[in-house]
């Protein structure tokens, strides 16, 4: 019964570590930031391809204006195709200066979105580095309770070896049903097991029992030791 009470508190114990109950609650944080990330990062997304495509319009036109430029700084075309290109600079450059405006807008735009993305990385990395650190110390517990169970249950084999076969078996029975222990001690008038207590007749009747005969427990099933 001992042994079987100690299996089952040390199986409760791997199973209920506070390190365990302190990741569920980082990772509950890490999936709140993982939506911000998601939202922050599908806001961003049109704002930056969006100042990219100005961006890259703006840079298309600077080298046309550049391009222009140079040509009517050497040609000796005519005067009317000169002033062909040069109507055509000067569209270039109104073309360039609203496209500026426009990148700027959107880099403005773009700033604090950054940033806000930024943030939420920089509030997640702690929390992802508590999270290794727990799941590396729960391996390490749940290893260490794991070679406390082997040895008590080493040790609870060798005391049921000395058990007889038929009350083995009741006891193994009882111990399926109530999956703790399969006997249990009165204390007070009541099964320490299921903590219900013994009827008036139930309690005379164990009182009385003879040796070896271990009553079970009414409610529960466990045997009752003398």
């Amino acid at each position: 019964m001992e042994a079987d009470r100690w299996l089952d508190r040390v199986r409760s114990q791997r199973s209920h570590l506070p390190e365990m109950h302190e990741l569920v609650e980082v990772e509950s944080e890490l999936r709140g930031l993982l939506t911000s990330l998601q939202s922050a990062q599908e806001a961003l997304a049109p704002v930056r391809r969006a100042y990219e495509e100005a961006r890259d319009e703006a840079q298309r036109l600077r080298e046309r204006a550049d391009a222009l430029e140079a040509t009517l700084g050497t040609s000796t075309a005519n005067a009317r195709d000169l002033a062909a290109m040069q109507r055509e600079l000067e569209h270039v450059r109104e073309l360039l200066s609203h496209v500026e405006d426009r990148e700027l807008d959107h880099m403005l735009e773009l700033d604090p979105l950054e940033e806000a993305l930024q943030a939420i990385k920089d509030r997640a990395q702690p929390a992802v580095a508590r999270r290794t650190h727990l799941q590396a110390t729960i391996s390490e517990l749940q290893a260490s309770l794991d070679e406390e169970l082997a040895t008590l249950r080493a040790v609870r084999d060798q005391q049921a070896a000395t058990v007889p076969a038929a009350l083995l078996a009741r006891y193994e029975t009882a111990l399926t049903r109530s999956g703790t222990s399969g006997a249990a001690q009165v204390v007070s008038g009541r099964c320490d097991g299921c903590r219900i207590a013994l009827s008036p007749l139930d309690l005379d009747r164990w009182k009385v029992q003879a040796p070896e005969t271990f009553m079970a427990c009414p409610e529960c099933g466990r045997l009752l030791l003398p």
